[in-house]
């Protein structure tokens, strides 16, 4: 139980469901999305668009204006949407707002135009904290997050060009200013950064180390392992490796540290694999994925359920 409240309280999961302080009625605002989904968007609840909100509205509001909610601790955090639950104590709801891990409670977290909201009831077995997930693309570079928008640096490999092409198009369709930059330079603690890179060339960026060290630091249920990164290893919501792709093999993946904005890595066992994850940066492969693994045409998302 100290566990389970430990982690309701640290996942920034819907933790106070008490009225938004200080968020004033305001003229409203619109084109806001609801998303409910359960094992890593494994499997669809809900979805509920709304084409105006009021001023005041806040994440929580939102969601039981919109759906039958259930509450624990004293009104403090989900237990349950729509009548589905947590099974265990390993299981529990966690928020994404334009695809970051909100960082207060849904009580308090104002909605702004085009976020993208999504709530997951997922395992939390490896890690209770996945700072950035892909499924909300092209959030938060489309629209940032917070109700700020941010500047998005694009950073290549010289021997990826082709991928590279492909991901600012992909950008530059979703009407998002890209500026390029040296691999290696990084993006700053208020820049959007999207580097495009083989693993091995990838291998010294902070985000890369963060993957390195598993979901606890990263969020991210792959890694690279083999010389030079030469194959991709995916994991369960455990963290265990349930499948290891060779070459040709690609990952389009989110994290961040604690004090900047996420990163986006497009890369790959090698070139192949980085041309195969550049394809699908798309709204389409991407849609409620936490990350995605690609070999040719073949997608992965990431963690792997049973039976994947």
């Amino acid at each position: 139980m100290l566990r389970r409240t430990r982690t309701a309280l640290a996942a920034l999961a819907a933790v106070i469901a008490v009225g938004g302080c200080g968020l004033g009625a305001g003229p409203g605002t619109g084109d806001v999305t609801l998303t409910v989904t359960q094992g890593f968007g494994g499997g669809h609840i809900a979805a509920v668009s709304a084409a105006h909100v009021p001023g005041s509205e806040t994440v929580m509001r939102m969601l039981e204006r919109s759906l039958h909610v259930g509450t624990r601790y004293g009104g403090g955090f989900v237990e349950s949407i729509d009548g589905h639950t947590g099974t265990s104590s390993r299981t529990d709801w966690f928020y994404y707002v334009n695809g970051v891990q909100a960082p207060q409670g849904a009580a308090t977290t104002a909605v702004h135009r085009n976020d993208q909201i999504w709530f997951d009831l997922h395992d939390w077995r490896a890690t209770d904290s996945i700072p950035a997930v892909v499924g909300s693309f092209p959030e938060p570079f489309a629209n940032g997050f917070g109700g700020k928008r941010y500047p998005t640096t694009l950073e290549c490999a010289a021997d990826v060009t082709v991928a590279c092409k492909r991901v600012t198009t992909a950008l530059t369709k979703a009407g998002v200013p890209v500026s390029s930059q040296l691999l290696g330079t990084g993006s700053g603690p208020d820049t959007l950064g999207v580097v495009v890179a083989t693993w091995r060339e990838l291998a010294p960026e902070v985000a890369a180390g963060l993957i390195d060290h598993g979901p606890s630091a990263s969020g991210v249920y792959a890694r690279f392992a083999g010389a030079g990164g030469s194959s991709l290893a995916l994991l369960n919501p455990a963290g265990q490796v349930v499948r290891t792709l060779g070459a040709g093999a690609g990952l389009v993946a989110a994290t961040a540290d604690s004090s900047s904005a996420p990163t986006w890595l497009i890369t790959g066992t090698d070139v192949a694999g980085v041309s195969a994850a550049a394809a699908a940066l798309t709204q389409s492969a991407l849609h409620d994925h936490f990350a995605l693994a690609v070999q040719g045409s073949r997608q992965f998302p990431v963690p792997l359920q049973s039976g994947q």
